[in-house]
């Protein structure tokens, strides 16, 4: 158990684990929190996982954790960490068995109020359109050349395919593909896991959502992104479902079996890892890539299959969805950063955390290089989401790094046991929130007081500098697995 009285304030929003606090710890661990959240976070393991973190070779700077953090699998949920390449490690741990599980956000041309006659029709209709629940596959079966490609090329290849529009790639993180994506190192059983998973959901905190903006904070930037006040938007958050969480699991197989070639000692066998430029951390960054651009491709078709329940809804002459942004918060990336004055190319993962690059950042559109990248955070169903920006501030403290969430503070099984799912649909009914669940178990589940208050969680990155409020999303309908 983390000792409080050694964690020492750094400012109202930022906390730190020194160095010598525990033998082994090559560098301090920080955490983004209110010292009422810190308090929260002393209630499962997530601090005492972020320590152990600091135990692996090659990490640089500081590890993180951001007001969102909540315990997970080696690494805490919603932790940064960013490792040399020259001779650091790579962790399946550190990006978790959802591979880039991420946000996507279409905004419409259309104030609610144009929309609300429509609005109940387009929640069953988008419910229809996307596949939702455990195991469920979806309309699009891929055979093995098709798989091969979309874990080759990610969201470029299923716009030739005439599944998207030509700007698309342009709004996404990374383009919706990352290069170095390998399918030969991709095992069989993930192939055949994902091979009916593209354009479809999930269950558990996955959902499409329909949802309006409450609240300009940053008109210019706003403007910049496309967003006005009362508009439309549609959120989409899933990631590589059964594909991603194979690679994962395979992985973390080969690298417990492979630590001692490499003499690695860790002091959680959660974190199993090997050195990034050995064979097998190779083999799984390459896999994860290409789980990574199967995830990209999975909300790439599931904005079609939106699309697609628009267009039946609203015809034509409505317009068309336009992306905003696609983010990744489960991913592990080589990026450019300084540390101590000098420029380092690092392997960065981000586990529950959002990429939160500044103004200027070539990898940017055009629109955006101005102003920064847009950071999409949501809420629980019933509250709110954010849209965000990201700051010069995050590429000097947090290796350009927002939260992703509210982040839960409420177990599945505590929350069933709290929540009947048939009153917590009223209850959403009454506030005019549209529900399209099969089940109220899985509302139940999810339920808002399961989570963190996203209104805080956004206010400490925002009050620390590492994010900008930019809106304020309201759901109007939610679709859920």
């Amino acid at each position: 158990m983390i000792d409080k009285k050694k964690i020492k304030k750094i400012s109202d929003y930022l906390w730190e684990i020194p160095k010598d606090y525990r033998q082994g710890m090559n560098v301090p661990a920080r955490i983004y929190a209110t010292e009422k959240m810190l308090d929260e976070v002393f209630r499962d393991q997530s601090l005492e996982q972020l320590v152990n973190v600091t135990h692996l070779h090659g990490i640089e700077g500081t590890v993180m954790a951001m007001p969102d953090a909540h315990e997970g699998y080696g690494f805490p949920i919603g932790g940064v960490a960013a490792m040399r390449i020259s001779d650091g490690v790579i962790s399946p741990g550190g990006v978790g068995y959802d591979i880039n599980c991420g946000m996507r956000l279409l905004k419409s041309e259309h104030n609610t109020k144009e929309l609300k006659p429509y609005l109940e029709k387009l929640g069953h209709e988008m419910n229809r359109q996307v596949p939702s629940g455990v195991g469920r596959g979806g309309r699009l079966k891929l055979n093995k050349q098709d798989m091969d490609k979309v874990l080759k090329e990610g969201v470029p290849w299923l716009v030739k395919q005439g599944y998207g529009e030509k700007e698309d790639p342009q709004y996404l993180e990374s383009y919706g593909v990352l290069p170095n994506a390998d399918p030969d190192v991709v095992s069989n059983q993930a192939k055949q896991r994902g091979s009916d998973q593209l354009g479809t959901m999930g269950a558990g905190n996955h959902f499409v959502e329909i949802d309006r903006v409450s609240q300009i904070f940053d008109e210019e930037v706003a403007r910049a992104f496309g967003l006005f006040e009362d508009q439309i938007v549609v959120l989409i958050h899933t990631g590589s479902r059964g594909l991603g969480h194979q690679v994962c699991t395979d992985f973390l197989r080969v690298m417990a079996n492979a630590m001692p070639k490499y003499k690695i000692t860790i002091p959680d066998r959660q974190l199993a890892c090997v050195p990034f430029s050995s064979p097998e951390g190779k083999d799984y960054f390459n896999a994860m890539a290409a789980a990574a651009n199967f995830a990209w491709g999975n909300r790439q078709m599931i904005s079609w299959q939106v699309r697609q329940a628009w267009k039946n809804i609203l015809g034509g002459e409505a317009g068309n969805l336009s992306t905003l942004y696609d983010v990744a918060h489960n991913i592990a990336k080589i990026e450019e950063h300084e540390i101590d004055g000098k420029k380092m190319k690092l392997i960065v993962h981000r586990k529950g955390a959002t990429r939160a690059f500044g103004p200027g950042n070539p990898e940017l559109a055009p629109e955006y290089k101005k102003v920064g990248q847009p950071v999409l955070i949501p809420g629980s169903m019933g509250t709110a989401s954010y849209v965000l920006v990201g700051t010069e501030q995050a590429m000097k403290e947090s290796f350009g790094s927002s939260c992703h969430g509210a982040g839960r503070r409420m177990s599945r099984h505590a929350a069933i046991r709290q929540v009947q799912g048939h009153e917590l649909r009223k209850e959403l009914e009454q506030m005019g929130i549209i529900i399209e669940c099969a089940s109220n178990r899985g509302l139940a589940e999810e339920a808002p007081l399961a989570y963190k208050d996203v209104h805080d969680v956004v206010d400490v990155v925002a009050r620390a500098g590492i994010a900008r409020k930019v809106v304020c999303l309201k759901p109007v309908a939610v679709i859920k697995g």
